[in-house]
């Protein structure tokens, strides 16, 4: 019997060792929040969409849909309201899009490369709520969490990228955060 129990613990650990590496090469798999969501919706196909330079020109987009947006030399976009970290223009990307959202609460934007994220609403910068961010995970990188009020018009304002494009998403949070 003491033979059989160790054999079996020494099958779980083998077991739990082999398993270990496989989670451990998944970048994404360090995000305190339930994330799921939005890694699934950053394995799907984006839709293709062209930032605004300003607000007139910011496309709509829909909560719950992965877009890849293209930017523009963030030197030649007018930003309704300043981003919320000053930043260096020179060769970095910056683009607008407008959006809404059907019920009040907790939502997440969520993107593929490091940049700057803001979400105006009434003509003034909403404060995050929180964010999170994994070197290494681009499914997605980054995530801010904003309190939004419902039907408001809402600008999301990205800077600051050195990449020309980004994919991203809005969805609703799925519990609120502490």
């Amino acid at each position: 019997m003491r033979g059989f129990f160790v054999s079996s613990l020494l099958a779980a650990a083998l077991v739990g060792a082999a398993a270990t590496p496989a989670a451990a090469a998944d970048p994404c798999t360090g995000f305190k929040w339930d994330v799921a969501k939005e890694h699934a919706l950053f394995t799907g196909s984006p839709a293709p969409l062209s930032a605004g330079k300003d607000s007139a020109s910011a496309p709509t987009i829909a909560v719950d849909r992965l877009y890849q947006l293209q930017l523009t030399p963030q030197n030649q976009v007018s930003f309704s309201v300043s981003p919320g970290k000053k930043m260096l223009t020179d060769g970095a990307y910056a683009g607008i899009a407008a959006f809404k959202v059907d019920a009040p609460g907790a939502y997440r934007v969520s993107v593929d490369v490091p940049f700057w994220i803001d979400v105006v609403a009434d003509g003034k910068l909403v404060a995050t709520k929180d964010f999170q961010g994994l070197h290494g995970c681009d499914a997605p990188h980054k995530i801010v969490e904003y309190e939004l009020a419902a039907a408001q018009p809402l600008l999301l304002q990205v800077s600051g990228s050195t990449a020309p494009t980004v994919r991203l998403t809005v969805t609703r949070s799925p519990h609120p955060q502490p």
